[in-house]
């Protein structure tokens, strides 16, 4: 791991023309929203991008190190990554396509919270005018009351568009079927995307190819209300 240590030795490959270019030849992009948009958005001045993860377990899986790459790779680019560890979105968990998740206590999600981002820690830089941050969801989601929550943020979501995204439209064709709580968790990532938009300008979020759906929520959001 001590290649990991060394970040102020790590730089981008510079035959490519632009950091977009090289994510992709390096496979760190599956699929985007406007690609011709986005490379031009990367290509020009700092903007500030986000990445989440949930504790739902006591450390990061393999398929959390994509995301990390890329969000170094964004980062040594010029760009400002947020590193988000979800200790609200953790209590709750994002649908599995066959089987509801067992909710953790809240004690042991806030002990994961602390493990996950001193991982996450490891990959990204601190310093400097390209620093990163690390921001928690609970921060906004825990003051905030069911009625509000249901007035601000759950009048701009349909319940069809809802339906449609492929974890839901997964778990609703299975014999376990899903929860209102599971149902709800595209609604609390929306939430953090339009929460970070709002607070540091956030202009990019990341994430697996599983979470499309949760990820276009926040999109879909910002486009409503802002």
């Amino acid at each position: 791991m001590s290649e990991l240590n060394d970040l102020e030795s790590q730089q981008n490959d510079p035959t490519f023309a632009n950091v977009w270019q090289e994510l992709k030849w390096r496979g760190l992009v599956h699929v985007s929203t406007d690609e011709e948009e986005l490379e031009k958005l990367l290509a020009g001045d700092p903007i500030t991008y986000y990445c989440g993860f949930d504790p739902t377990a006591p450390s990061l899986h393999l398929g959390n190190l994509v995301q990390l790459l890329l969000m170094r790779r964004l980062q040594l680019a010029g760009h400002r990554p947020l590193g988000l560890v979800g200790g609200s979105t953790g209590l709750i968990g994002d649908p599995r396509p066959t089987a509801e998740r067992t909710l953790n206590t809240k004690d042991t999600v806030n002990e994961w919270v602390g493990y996950l981002q001193a991982q996450v820690r490891r990959f990204l830089s601190f310093e400097g005018p390209g620093a990163a941050r690390m921001v928690n969801n609970l921060d906004w989601t825990a003051p905030l009351s069911a009625i509000d929550f249901l007035r601000e943020i759950g009048k701009h979501y349909r319940v069809g568009t809802m339906l449609r995204k492929d974890a839901v439209a997964s778990r609703l064709n299975s014999d376990e079927g899903i929860s209102y709580t599971e149902f709800s968790y595209q609604i609390l990532q929306g939430m953090d995307y339009l929460q970070l938009f709002r607070d540091y300008g956030c202009m990019l979020q990341t994430g697996g190819s599983d979470q499309w759906g949760n990820l276009t929520s926040g999109t879909e959001l910002i486009r409503k209300v802002e």
